[in-house]
């Protein structure tokens, strides 16, 4: 009898009908996704865009700069293979319409600066480890910062961000304790793979101990000894302690506050002799959807030789908008501040009035006052508007800072 059911698959077997007999073939199981194959294919991608225009009218320039430009970077993160991902991201900064400003390597003399040079790099190249329990190893290049990003940060207001080559390790085990330790052998600068001034070599050691144990605050130590391979009269050994936190102290009031003391020598083949220290003390209070804040930082002086540096710092962030204090004077740099901030209307507004003295000796640097809103509709979209006033003192000893103003408008796509 001619069987005529359909062919059935029980545990990898074909029955077919054919000629009256059934002939029952095996097929092998499927193959198992090689490891690679896999950690690649589940993978994910991420595109970020930010368009911004950046105004300067600079005392001593015939012309003022307007950059528009605009940064697009574009990643992605394999899936995880035995403890092990990687990462890898492109970033790339185009100038759209005429070349109005100086970037530091476009050749314009005759306007100010504005340091979003035209670039196509590779802005993160990594693999990470987590096999280890409470353990995150990175090497490779990678988006790097510590605390409030005075020591080491990413710079992240330009558009070419700054980001290190090298190894860090962050573990969790203790309770409540985060130790970080690295060693950076490359900062890859905002002046971009075109300037000189791009990339500075180094053997860079890096330890960052935070205590988030206490009640009222985090507890930081940290040393950081810098030694640059090209410039080695930069070269710095810095050790420091940082406490940060806010406490409620009554129905919708909140008292915030940081103390931070460092202490900067000379170190590796840096020939000077010096010592140098800094100090952060700053207090607020939050109620009723306001954050009021004071405080002063200082950068000290040797003698009036040699000063407090942070060169790896996020230095937009520190001592007002309008950059004029990118490396520290000489005389040292004493900055006495005050900010407002709020919310209204899912409009995120603030305003501060930096106040700047040397250390050394009796010099008046001037004082800066800055505004910034910005709004984020979702979670994919922010725009901002931002200003800085900067004028300068007739009793500054350096021509160089002259009254400066500064305005931007942006808008950043994160998907």
């Amino acid at each position: 009898m001619l069987h005529t059911d359909r062919p059935t698959t029980r545990h990898g077997l074909n029955t077919i009908p054919a000629m009256g007999l059934a002939l029952t073939l095996v097929t092998p199981p499927a193959l198992a996704a090689d490891p690679v194959t896999e950690a690649l294919s589940n993978g994910e991608t991420n595109l970020d865009a930010r368009y911004r225009y950046e105004f300067v009218d600079q005392d001593g320039f015939e012309k003022d700069a307007g950059a528009s430009t605009l940064r697009t970077r574009l990643g992605y993160r394999t899936g995880e293979i035995s403890g092990f991902t990687g990462f890898l991201e492109a970033e790339h900064v185009t100038r759209l319409g005429g070349e109005t400003y100086n970037s530091t390597i476009n050749g314009v003399q005759n306007r100010p600066k504005v340091i979003d040079p035209e670039v196509a790099e590779i802005n993160q190249a990594w693999v990470r480890y987590e096999g280890l329990v409470d353990t995150r190893m990175t090497y490779g290049r990678q988006r790097f910062f510590l605390d409030n990003h005075r020591f080491i940060g990413t710079v992240g207001w330009r558009q070419n961000e700054q980001t290190f080559d090298g190894l860090t390790v962050v573990n969790e085990s203790l309770p409540d304790t985060t130790l970080t330790a690295g060693y950076l052998y490359n900062a890859n600068r905002i002046f971009s793979d075109a300037s000189p001034n791009g990339n500075a070599p180094m053997d860079t050691g890096v330890l960052n101990a935070r205590y988030d144990g206490l009640g009222a605050g985090s507890l930081t130590a940290y040393t950081y000894l810098l030694s640059y391979e090209n410039a080695p009269g930069r070269s710095t050994r810095s050790h420091g302690l940082r406490f940060s936190g806010e406490t409620e102290t009554g129905e919708e009031l909140d008292a915030l506050y940081t103390l931070e003391y460092a202490h900067q020598s000379d170190y590796d083949d840096n020939n000077a002799d010096f010592d140098v220290d800094y100090y952060r003390v700053e207090g607020g209070v939050r109620a009723a959807g306001v954050t009021a804040k004071v405080g002063q930082e200082l950068l000290g002086s040797d003698g009036g030789n040699v000063a407090f540096e942070t060169p790896l710092a996020t230095l937009h962030a520190m001592n007002g908008w309008t950059d004029q204090f990118l490396s520290t004077p000489d005389q040292g740099l004493e900055d006495t501040y005050a900010s407002l901030a709020t919310t209204v209307s899912g409009v995120s507004l603030k305003a501060i009035h930096h106040r700047f003295d040397s250390d050394e000796g009796s010099a008046e640097f001037g004082s800066e006052t800055g505004f910034v809103a910005s709004w984020s509709p979702d979670e994919t979209y922010t725009l901002g508007a931002k200003a800085a006033l900067y004028s300068a003192d007739n009793n500054d000893p350096n021509p160089d800072r002259t009254d400066t103003d500064k305005a931007w408008l942006w808008v950043d796509a994160s998907f």
